[in-house]
């Protein structure tokens, strides 16, 4: 890479995507209790934006603080500092985060932070990781953060890791997030969680079985869900992704889906979106740096 090129991705908002699960299954957990996972990654057109300014140090800091999220402890800076470690890199940055992906809402905003950081600061600081080596650094922070690596929606298996490109039909989706904060640890945790589903098969998931094993403890748990999930079945088949909090209905048109949009966007915390196969984050940076 010549300096022009190291140059060319400072200061601009690089995206950070959401994700959908369309499907989840728990079929197993390992002896160090990670569970082993069965789920759908949908790419979607929502996003965080990321800004990344030199600076003339070591150090690895926000521009400003997320509410409620001690800095020591957000995903982006001990993204930065996971992949400074590993390369023995010298140098620092100031990262501005744009929040517009809710937290605790299933959509993967977190991890798709870490992982927008681990791709662009590769880039940046001319490390010149490989995609595996990234995504083995990304799943060390968590098990979503590979697939934002990858950047295709995929068919995922064991902790979420083991990814296949899938193609999916297009669609839109509104998305819903109730008023609630789930925590993914203890949904994970609880003791009526079902851990040993039939494993299925990309057939199988394409010929309907979209079930989502997590859902009966979200729901003891968080009555906002179930009722969100009531109150959208007018609409669709209303899911959650992930563990939730956040719930969607699938469409195949787009006007569709600005109709359910349009009658709920007053009244509650709503989302419309595109599904996408590859990650606003690497046709970024196709266009920045024209791979």
């Amino acid at each position: 890479m010549n300096k022009l090129d190291a140059d060319l991705g400072w200061g601009i908002a690089w995206p950070a995507p959401a994700k959908l699960n369309l499907m989840l299954k728990i079929v197993g957990q390992r002896a160090d209790g990670y569970h082993l996972l069965q789920t759908v990654f949908q790419m979607t057109d929502l996003i965080d934006s990321l800004i990344f300014t030199k600076v003339d140090d070591s150090r690895v800091y926000l521009a400003q603080e997320i509410a409620g999220v001690k800095e020591s402890d957000d995903l982006t800076i001990r993204a930065a500092n996971l992949l400074k470690k590993t390369t023995g890199y010298q140098g620092g940055v100031c990262i501005s985060i744009d929040k517009q992906l809710p937290m605790g809402g299933g959509l993967g905003g977190g991890s798709s932070d870490a992982a927008t950081v681990l791709v662009v600061l590769n880039r940046l600081w001319q490390l010149n990781l490989t995609e595996q080596a990234l995504m083995a650094l990304g799943l060390q922070l968590g098990a979503d953060v590979p697939v934002f690596i990858k950047g295709a929606s995929v068919w995922a298996e064991g902790v979420g890791e083991q990814l296949t490109v899938i193609t999916l039909p297009k669609a839109w989706f509104v998305i819903v997030k109730p008023s609630c904060h789930v925590d993914t640890g203890k949904i994970f945790s609880a003791k009526g969680l079902t851990r040993n589903s039939k494993s299925i098969t990309i057939a199988d998931f394409k010929a309907g079985d979209v079930s989502n094993d997590c859902l009966p403890v979200v729901k003891e748990l968080h009555t906002q869900v179930n009722e969100t999930l009531n109150s959208l079945s007018d609409y669709g088949e209303a899911r959650l992704t992930g563990t939730g909090a956040c719930v969607f209905v699938e469409f195949d048109n787009e006007e569709s889906a600005k109709s359910m949009y349009n009658a709920l966007a007053l009244q509650k915390d709503v989302y419309i979106t595109q599904g996408l196969a590859i990650s606003p984050l690497h046709k970024k940076m196709d266009e920045v740096f024209k791979f």
